[in-house]
């Protein structure tokens, strides 16, 4: 659900506009947010039920009778652990809150549970040469190398087609012919797969000029050698919600200065401070973009993600972060390939 504003409330509003929002959808809860857009809580048909058995009118305000202590579940939350919220807590509707606590969607039941299928397109950048994983690579496409008893890319398939997104390009170069032998029109996947052949390196960015099918709609773009338990259908909503051009799923990363690091000005010591921690957000591979992003590419030319953003952002366009909190794995290097098959069951 992404019209969040149609079922907005503050604690002025009356238990007539709350009864009119529940009312007059699917969705059966109203949401009560503050100036700050926060959400303070939810209302329900039950709530204004017994309010009135408590003696309050239509008129009064909703200050006092609703929810404020909800259940809610985060941005990043998987499809598997709103349902079971959802079910341990019997409840049909949940809000979807970003790191302020502010309302991003609305998650229901009923639909979670419905299979669908959405018609957003899914780029997946599997062309790499992965030479920091020879030799495991040497025969083998990154992208296609087994982690949990299984190619890393079908993982990335079937993660994609349980939230519904099952039209998917996947943008082939080194070993092209294995990629596409294993993965055929995609149907054994439940998914529709075509086929985008770099003959050259064209970067994390360069291939979406190449797509023969321009999408319509906000589509996916991610690198094929991550695993996360990322929720796409909650990136698209995130996406949405901020009238974005651009997203890109960020992750947190420390580093720890080995040493004590001193703070100097014109020779004088100011301050010592001992192994200190700096935390960054780091690009975790996967975006949302508009289609009209793919005007600012090259054609047919070597060009990265990052340098997209740089330009998106040079012309004014709306470009925001989707913070990770949810499992993420770069599979970049032996030790990171090693560790991907030790966490994978217990992961997925």
């Amino acid at each position: 659900m992404n019209d969040i504003a149609k079922i907005k409330l503050n604690e002025s509003s009356t238990i007539k506009e709350a009864l009119r929002i529940i009312d007059s959808g699917a969705v059966k809860i109203a949401v009560v947010v503050n100036e700050e857009d926060i959400l303070l809580g939810t209302l329900t048909d039950g709530d204004i039920r017994r309010a009135i058995l408590e003696g309050k009118t239509i008129e009064d305000t909703v200050a006092e009778i609703y929810s404020k202590d909800p259940t809610v579940v985060s941005a990043n939350a998987s499809k598997e652990e709103v349902i079971n919220i959802c079910t341990s807590k019997k409840i049909h509707q949940i809000p979807v809150v970003d790191e302020q606590f502010r309302i991003v969607g609305i998650d229901l039941l009923d639909e979670l549970l419905k299979p669908q299928t959405r018609n957003n397109q899914v780029v997946l950048m599997v062309g790499g040469l992965g030479t920091r994983l020879r030799p495991l690579t040497e025969k083998t496409p990154k992208p296609m190398l087994h982690v949990g008893g299984k190619p890393i890319l079908q993982t990335i398939v079937e993660k994609f087609v349980n939230y519904g997104f099952v039209n998917i390009v996947m943008c082939v170069g080194y070993k092209s012919k294995i990629i596409q032998d294993f993965f055929e029109d995609g149907s054994k996947f439940g998914a529709t797969i075509e086929y985008v052949l770099e003959d050259k390196r064209m970067g994390t960015a360069g291939a979406l000029s190449l797509l023969k099918n321009r999408p319509c709609e906000p589509f996916f773009v991610m690198n094929g050698d991550l695993l996360t338990n990322v929720n796409f259908e909650h990136l698209l909503e995130f996406h949405e919600s901020n009238d974005a051009v651009a997203s890109m799923c960020v992750r947190e990363y420390d580093f720890q200065v080995p040493y004590g690091v001193v703070r100097v000005e014109e020779g004088n010591i100011l301050a010592i401070e001992e192994k200190p921690v700096h935390k960054f957000f780091v690009s975790a591979g996967i975006y949302m973009l508009d289609p009209h992003c793919i005007d600012f590419i090259p054609k047919d030319a070597f060009y990265d993600m990052p340098t997209l953003f740089e330009e998106l952002i040079a012309q004014g366009k709306k470009s925001v972060s989707f913070p990770l909190r949810e499992y993420w794995l770069d599979i970049g290097r032996i030790e990171e390939y090693e560790k991907a098959n030790q966490e994978y069951h217990e992961v997925f």
